[in-house]
Formats: C-alpha cells, structure tokens, sequence
C-alpha cells in the first residue's frame, strides 16, 4: 500500500506496503475487498461504485481508480460541508412544506376558538411536547388552550397574570421574543402545565415564549414546553417558532377581526331590520319584509308598530319606503324610525308629523326621498277604527269580509323632496275579520310571470287579497308575501315590505263592576 501525504493526515498510521485493514475504517476496507474481487469482471474504462463513510467525525466518499498494473488507487473526498449544506437545505424544504401545511390548516377557519385549537394541535406535534395559547383580550381574564402531544386539546378562560412568566408580559404586548435559555422553568407558573404534561414545572426542561402577531395589534402569545429528558431548543428551533407564531397570529387575528365585524353587523341588524309585531291593544298587527337581496338583510323598506301609552289611547303605526336598496338606503331607513320615534308625541296630528320628517331630511346630507303610509288606530267595541295617512306611498287597501277590496282615499307628497308638502286623512272602520294593508312598492313592481317580464301589478294584488277575506293578519301577509315571491321565481327583485291591521274576530268582556275597561280575548 502507497499513499499520499493527504491520505496520511486523514487516517494516522499509514505507511508504505502495510495492509489496508490496518489503518483504514472497517467501510472502506470492504469497498476495497468488494472492488477488488470485481476486478476480473471490469471491463477497462468502467467505474467502481463510491463508497460513503465516516474518518475521524469527518463524511468522507472515496472513489475507486483502477492503475495500469491492475491495482486500485482510492480518492478519499471530504464531503462533511456539502453534506451539512444538503441536510440544512432538506430541513428547510421540510420547515417550508410544514409551514405551507400550517397556514392552509389554520386559514381554513374564522372561528376564534378553532384557530386557537388548531394552533396548540400542531404545536404540539411539530414544535414541542405541549404548547398553550394565550389569546389577546381587555382585562386580566383570557382564554387559554393547552395541548399535548397525541393528547386532547383543553380550552378555558381564565384569570392570568402574565407576569408569573418570564417574557409573557412583553410577548402579549408585541414585543419580540426573548431567548429561551433566559426562562428558568423551574419559574414556570402551574396555570400554564398541561394537566397530561407531568407534575408540574418540575417535569420542564425548556421554555419558550413567542408573540403571536397580528393586523396592528398582537394576537396572543405562545409558550412551547419540553420536558426534561429532551434536548433544549436550538437557536433553529427558536427562530422556526417565530415564523409559524406569524402564521398563527394572521389566522388569529383574521379570526378576531372577523369576529368583531359581525358582532358589530348584528348589533346594526338589531336596529335596522323591522321589528317582530303581534297583537297590541286588541289589534292584530303581522308584519313581514324581505330584502332585495339576500344577503344583505337590510334595505329601504321598513314598518313600525308602536303602542300607546295609555289605555285607550291609538296604536301609531308606519310603513315606508326610502329611495334605493341595501346598506346605504338601510341608514336612512333607521334615522327615519328613530325621528318618527321621537315625533310620536305628535302622533295624533299625521300631517304635521310627515311636515317635521320632511324637513328633518331636507336639512341632512342624504339626497334619497322616502314615501311613507301612517295609520293610527283603536280598538272600539269589536271594531277597530283607523286613521291613514299617505306621503306619497300606495294607498293601503282593505279587505271586507265577503271579499271585497277597497282602495284607502288617501294621497299626500313624497317625504324629503320639496319644502311645502300636503296629505289627506281617511277613516276607515274594521269589523271583525277585516284586514288593512299597507304594502311597498317592491310588491305591485315585482317582475315575474311565465315570461318573467309582467309586473305583478295592483289587480293581481286585488285578486290575491279578495282570497284572504276573513284570515287573520299573520296569514293575509304570509299569502301575499309567497305569491308575490312565487310570481318573482328567483329573478331579481326590489325590497318589500307588508303590514296588516285585522279586526280580530273575538269577544269583548265586560268589567265586573261595569265601569272600569274590560278586555277583549282572541
């Protein structure tokens, strides 16, 4: 055996004509045993497959050269930074898949308590043996999900004092992570172990606590937990942490963000759409509204039903329509409730309350008209004796009991178009079973029919009342309302809006002693 003095300052010990065996690794010793004996069968210009190995803590592949004399010459080629570069390289390949697996995973849910699970699952399973999440919120309660490796996922708000934990406080405020070899976990507070996770910070043999980022605000923080008898966290560890807490904190703040816009959305619901109305005062009242689109919830029609006072005072009821569809007509319909609302003392005098809402709208920036339809009505005897007024908006109708529809003689101006408005007044008179509607023009507009270019029109309306002579008002605008949606088909159509006022077929008591007021029962 002959070597360099390369070769020598690999494997100590070499020297010339001394057997491989004796101062080479057992691996390579069999490549050359193994490539030798394949020498008879090589053919010359062929090449012996590399053999890979460790010398002295170093990766080494030695390639095989076959001399002219028939012996084999052996190339030994320091691999160890190539190798480091090709395990970093696959490492990251694998962080970036997980990554990528983490963000599809968490992003595939605005659900705040689902995000939070999630996240403690699968930091548990790829960052560390349990991981709890402290969400973001005001004061010292705040909810918690604790996780462990193949374990269940808990959730439960508590009271925290992030300052029991080393970096808690500062990752809950944003700031940047603190070095996990700075945490003492012996310092660890019970609150945050995992009940499957051990006896309590004793069993800790590294911490790390990350921020959770978010859209301008932090979302929470994160803390990694492992136990003892493993390795601590690498400065790697450490830093691919970081980027799935950012992963994490979008998917939560997204969430949170989310989860604010519609509890906001349902408070303003709340307000916009029109009330549930039932019988008030011995009147049965039935409302029902449909958007023009479905999604949107809210439009420009709208109907209000507000009972008096006193005893035998009127029943004040509206039913309008503001010029446009959706969000921005919904506004103005909920500042024209609350001003009829505040107009209500006026109630009894119909013109000067369409008079002050006139000018209420001329003097606001809103350039959107409304028409509106006023009834004031009581209940005397069995009858019940109405008051309408119109601004501008269809006249209400009123179904006898043989079936008959009558059209109320009332006209007026549309509101919020011009200084000096007019309206008439008509009295109408119920008996029992008959119904007063007040309608929007989403009705007698709609589009439909076997073409799906034929309004629906105030004959048809007409027709479809006449059948509902007798019913009580939640039926009349429940009938209404499906053949004026059957007409539609699905095509596009404006908001609607209905309010009846039945005279209920029922039976007034009388008081006992003969002067104070009876009752009436349905």
């Amino acid at each position: 055996m002959s070597h360099n003095d390369s070769a020598l300052a690999l494997m100590a010990g070499l020297e010339p004509g001394m057997p491989l065996a004796g101062a080479a690794p057992a691996w390579l010793t069999d490549a050359h045993a193994t490539t030798v004996s394949q020498l008879s069968t090589t053919r010359e210009g062929e090449v012996a497959e590399p053999a890979r190995g460790l010398i002295r803590d170093l990766d080494v592949t030695a390639f095989p050269g076959r001399t002219g004399d028939g012996s084999v010459t052996w190339w030994l080629v320091d691999d160890s930074d190539l190798r480091f570069v090709r395990s970093e390289l696959d490492g990251e390949r694998t962080r970036s898949r997980l990554l990528q697996d983490i963000s599809s995973e968490l992003l595939s849910s605005l659900n705040i308590e689902r995000c939070m699970e999630v996240t403690a699952q699968m930091a548990a399973q790829h960052l560390a043996d349990a991981a709890v999440i402290i969400g973001a919120g005001a004061g010292r309660t705040l909810p918690v999900t604790w996780a462990t490796t193949g374990g269940p996922v808990r959730q439960q708000r508590i009271a925290v004092d992030a300052r029991e934990l080393p970096g808690l406080a500062e990752a809950l405020a944003g700031f940047p992570p603190v070095p996990s070899r700075w945490i003492d976990p012996q310092l660890v507070p019970g609150w945050v172990v995992p009940e499957e996770f051990g006896d309590g910070p004793a069993c800790i043999g590294s911490v790390v606590v990350v921020p959770l980022p978010g859209h301008g605000l932090p979302a929470g923080a994160i803390v990694l937990l492992r136990r003892s008898e493993e390795a601590a966290f690498t400065a790697a560890e450490e830093t691919f942490a970081r980027l799935f807490a950012a992963r994490a904190g979008a998917a939560l703040s997204a969430a949170r963000m989310y989860a604010d816009q519609t509890h906001i959305t349902n408070v303003l619901m709340r307000e916009l759409l029109p009330p549930s109305v039932q019988q008030t005062s011995g009147i049965d009242f039935s409302g029902r509204y449909a958007a023009a689109a479905a999604a949107e919830h809210v439009g420009g029609d709208f109907y209000d039903v507000h009972a008096s006072d006193t005893e035998d005072g009127e029943t004040f009821a509206v039913l309008g329509d503001v010029c446009g569809k959706g969000l921005e007509a919904a506004v103005l319909t909920g500042k024209i409730r609350n001003t009829l609302q505040a107009l209500l003392p006026f109630a009894d005098d119909h013109l000067r309350v369409l008079k002050l809402l006139n000018s209420a709208l001329l003097n606001s920036h809103h350039t959107r008209f409304a028409t509106m339809a006023l009834v004031s009505a009581s209940r005397v005897g069995n009858r019940v004796r109405l008051r309408v007024t119109s601004g501008g908006h269809p006249a209400p109708l009123v179904v006898r009991r043989d079936g008959q529809v009558e059209e109320v003689a009332t006209r007026g101006t549309l509101i919020g178009v011009v200084p000096t408005i007019s309206a008439s007044t008509a009295e109408v008179e119920l008996q029992p079973g008959e119904t007063c509607l007040l309608y929007s023009d989403g009705i007698t507009e709609a589009h439909g029919g076997p073409l799906g270019d034929s309004m629906f029109g105030e004959q048809r309306l007409h027709d479809v009342l006449a059948g509902c002579a007798g019913l009580p008002a939640e039926a009349v605008t429940e009938r209404v309302h499906m053949v004026a949606t059957q007409w539609i088909d699905g095509g596009p159509k404006d908001d609607m809006a209905l309010l009846a006022i039945t005279a209920p077929r029922s039976a007034h008591l009388t008081a006992v002693d003969g002067h104070t007021r009876g009752r009436f029962t349905a």
